[in-house]
Parts: C-alpha cells; sequence; structure tokens
C-alpha cells in the first residue's frame, strides 16, 4: 500500500506507484480526505439533486424543493463548500389534514466546490432551485505556448542586449 507522506490517505495495490506523479499535492488529497469524512458522516437523500455540466467552465444543481418558498431556501458558501439549507415556516392548520404524504421537513445539502468555482445566481421555479456555477481560470493557470529558441540564438539577454532594445525603443 501506498500512503502519502501526511499518512492520511491510503491507496490499494493499483495505485502503488501513484504518489511519484503528484508531487506537491498532499495538502488537496488531505482536503478531500477531510471533505470526504465530513460528507459521508451523514448522507442525506433528501432533497433529491442533479448535478449538470453545461458548458466547459459552467455547471447547474438542480434540487427538487417542492412546497419551498424562496424565503424559506438559504445558499452559503463557507469554507469551499456549497451549503443549501430549507426549513418550511410552521403549518398551524396541521389539523385539517386526513392525510398528510407530502413531507414538509428542513434540510441542508452540501456541495465541495473547488476555489475558483463562483456561484453566479440561484433559481427557484416550479418547484426546482438551479444554482448556477461557473469555474473562472486566472491567466496564469490558462494555456500558453513557450517558445523553443534554437541553437544559434541567445538564450538569454545581455545588459549590452537590453541596452540596445532600450535605445531602439
Amino acid at each position: 500500500m501506498s500512503t502519502f507522506p501526511m499518512g492520511q490517505i491510503t491507496f490499494g495495490p493499483g495505485f502503488k506507484d501513484f504518489d511519484k506523479f503528484f508531487v506537491g499535492f498532499d495538502d488537496q488529497f488531505n482536503r478531500l480526505q477531510k471533505l470526504h469524512d465530513d460528507f459521508t458522516k451523514n448522507i442525506p437523500n433528501y432533497p433529491p439533486y442533479n448535478i449538470r455540466k453545461t458548458g466547459d467552465n459552467n455547471y447547474t444543481i438542480e434540487l427538487a424543493v417542492a412546497g419551498f418558498g424562496q424565503s424559506e431556501i438559504d445558499i452559503e458558501i463557507d469554507g469551499g463548500k456549497l451549503i443549501i439549507r430549507g426549513n418550511v415556516g410552521n403549518d398551524t392548520e396541521t389539523n385539517d389534514y386526513l392525510f398528510k404524504g407530502i413531507a414538509a421537513r428542513a434540510f441542508t445539502r452540501s456541495f465541495a466546490i473547488d476555489d475558483q468555482v463562483e456561484v453566479k445566481g440561484a433559481e427557484l421555479f416550479n418547484g426546482m432551485l438551479k444554482i448556477a456555477l461557473e469555474r473562472m481560470i486566472p491567466e496564469e493557470k490558462k494555456p500558453k505556448k513557450v517558445q523553443i529558441k534554437s541553437k544559434g540564438q541567445k538564450q538569454f539577454l545581455t545588459e549590452e542586449d537590453k541596452d540596445e532594445i532600450s535605445s531602439r525603443l
């Protein structure tokens, strides 16, 4: 078994050389382990949800929240987690029901999101809460081309080269 230096994540025999390819990712793996531990303690199944990829960097989370009004739903981002809470107001007319099969229970749903993912908006329509997410890629993280110099070209500018270039400007 292979264990990362922090000792918290262990991979089976299929991943024996896994840590050789991911140098400096210890914090990321430890963060994933912590999120896994947090989320698997209490795995909720209510309300049901979908996660859709709507573009290269766009996602939509859809939650079925029938019976909840806009004022009864709270959306929060806290420490890399998107947290959605629903609290239905007190139903004072519960005695009028002969049968009550529609649940009106409070819920909390959490999703782990990357630091570069931003919530662009949320919409409640026909019992579906749709949350639009977008991954914002900084310029320094976008792919860029590196020019390859041939053997005859200078690889580094000398002070004289810099002076010559600045005099041309």
